[in-house]
């Protein structure tokens, strides 16, 4: 897949099948965050969690064996919303435990997986960590039906995973991974680490904060205005399938028989033929969190941001491979890894500034973690990308550049500002003077018409962000058959694909699009982003 001209990718240039996914991304009810649960649920800093076999599904409507952590009971406190939020008592990945920096919590697990899989257990990679239970070679486990207790305590924010310590070739292809996200025992003050309201729910009208945080770490550099996480897995179908097999032979064997008592699956020659972000395959990740048609995924992969947001981007490679992963739009500024900020050892300043790269691709090896910055501006695309021309703009839109070249409250913008964080050089500069299939003067491009590429009936038809961009842009294709297909009606948001570049891992089953690919939304400043959708 080509990555020429990156910043200047849209939604224009995608393909006829990924577009129709874009419009149902666009389509009100497909968004993301770090849904996850507290330790503080009643009061108590234990987390009662139960290992247990179940079926995920995948996008050609293959239903795969699995095992996965889950919550022994429902009375977790979720984060950062509640609205339809669940946890089965088995899901992959596991249950995003949110907890603080240098805070001890407990976690109990009970052991649930079927007759022959044996002991389990977790390791908490980073932490430190004290346990009653079997010993195992990496953790102390619990027996089948049995339980172990694990006193954790994270000396470093940040994004950390967790997963089986026992068989872990086997459990963790199973499904037994999941994510710490571990917050900063204190916030850093700066210009962009306000704890009340973000930047991001100043506009349209919203009240609700849906960060984690202000910050990622205790570091001024490290403040964010929204989050999302995403795990990295891969399946092999034939592991899975010989797992159920054996787990039913079990079960099944005749009393008279001699039967088996322990599963015997062999996990190498390892051939994946599903490629997974938080446990769905592309398009299923653009569904919402907790959707009840996938009861035991119930985390998307589906990030929303509008013009200037800073987006913590947290990332865990959970399986056997590393994966190649390309955001487009933007590189992504690497704050950490593991938890450990990457700092500057040449600063006399305190603490020391940021280090890390700025990178085309956020490879991840398998079992590390990493923070990142990712943001998007439209500076430098040349056009105006709220639409403003002479000939379609509704109203006439200031432009006033603040300091860095910005429309911003700096210079006068105001939350409610329709073209608020506006790249100034390019107002006013069309991508095409004519809407659809014509070729006119004052613009670099002419869009293709929309019937053409797809069912124009769904296809947003336009690269511009701002009120009434639908309406200006779209030209002769029919509006979408209900207002509830668009968000809001008369919005609509620009579109980039986030993905491997191993083209293999961008299909499900070997059929494309699917699998390690996942949509980003560059929202209209006037559109709220509303995360319990």
């Amino acid at each position: 897949m080509s990555d020429v001209n990156e910043k200047t990718r849209n939604a224009a240039t995608l393909t006829a099948v990924v577009m129709v996914a874009v419009a149902l991304l666009i389509g009100g009810t497909a968004q993301a965050a770090v849904p996850g649960i507290t330790a503080s649920a009643g009061g108590s800093s234990t987390f009662n969690l139960v290992a247990s076999q179940g079926y995920i599904s995948q996008p050609d409507g293959a239903l795969i064996y699995s095992w996965g952590y889950g919550c022994a009971t429902n009375s977790a406190t979720f984060k950062p919303y509640t609205t339809g939020a669940f946890c089965p008592s088995m899901q992959i990945p596991g249950p995003t435990l949110v907890v603080t920096q240098g805070v001890p919590f407990t976690v109990t697990l009970t052991n649930n997986l079927p007759k022959g899989a044996g002991n389990t257990s977790i390791v908490f990679q980073g932490a430190t960590v004290t346990s009653t239970g079997t010993a195992g070679l990496l953790a102390a486990e619990a027996a089948p039906a049995g339980s172990v207790t694990y006193n954790v305590t994270f000396a470093n924010a940040g994004t950390h995973a967790y997963y089986s310590g026992t068989q872990p070739d086997l459990q963790i292809e199973m499904g037994l991974y999941g994510a710490v996200v571990v917050l900063p025992s204190t916030i850093p003050a700066g210009a962009n680490c306000s704890t009340g309201i973000p930047i991001a729910q100043q506009l349209g009208g919203g009240s609700t904060d849906f960060r984690l945080a202000a910050a990622a770490y205790n570091h001024p550099e490290a403040c964010y205005d929204r989050e999302y996480l995403t795990q990295w897995m891969e399946l092999d179908a034939h592991i899975h399938k010989q797992a159920e097999n054996q787990v039913q032979a079990i079960a099944n064997c005749p009393a008279a028989s001699v039967c088996p008592t322990a599963l015997d699956v062999k996990t190498e020659p390892y051939h994946p033929s599903y490629f997974l972000i938080n446990g769905r395959s592309m398009p299923d990740n653009m569904d919402p969190s907790y959707a009840p048609n996938y009861p035991n995924q119930p985390y998307n992969a589906n990030p929303h941001m509008h013009p200037g947001d800073l987006v913590l981007v947290r990332v865990i490679g959970q399986g056997h491979w590393q994966h190649p992963f390309h955001e487009h739009g933007n590189h992504v500024r690497i704050l950490a890894r593991d938890g450990n900020l990457i700092l500057s050892q040449n600063d006399a300043v305190v603490p020391p500034r940021l280090a890390g790269r700025m990178e085309f691709n956020t490879d991840t090896t398998p079992g590390q973690a990493f923070d990142g910055i990712f943001y998007w501006s439209g500076k430098g695309l040349g056009w105006d990308i709220y639409g403003h021309t002479n000939a379609y703009a509704v109203a006439t839109q200031p432009c006033v550049p603040d300091a860095n070249g910005y429309y911003t409250k700096n210079s006068g913008a105001t939350a409610s500002s329709p073209n608020y964080y506006e790249w100034c050089a390019d107002h006013n500069h069309p991508l095409e003077a004519h809407p659809v299939g014509q070729i006119g003067s004052g613009g670099p491009a002419t869009q293709f018409d929309p019937l053409v590429a797809t069912n124009g009936l769904w296809y947003n038809g336009t690269p511009y962000l701002g009120p009434d961009a639908v309406g200006r842009n779209r030209g002769p294709t029919p509006l979408p058959p209900s207002a509830s297909t668009m968000n809001p009606f008369i919005e609509s948001g620009i579109a980039f694909m986030w993905h491997s570049h191993n083209e293999r891992e961008i299909t499900t089953n070997d059929i494309f699009p699917g699998g390690m690919l996942q949509m980003m939304l560059v929202d209209p400043p006037t559109f709220w982003i509303d995360e319990t959708l």
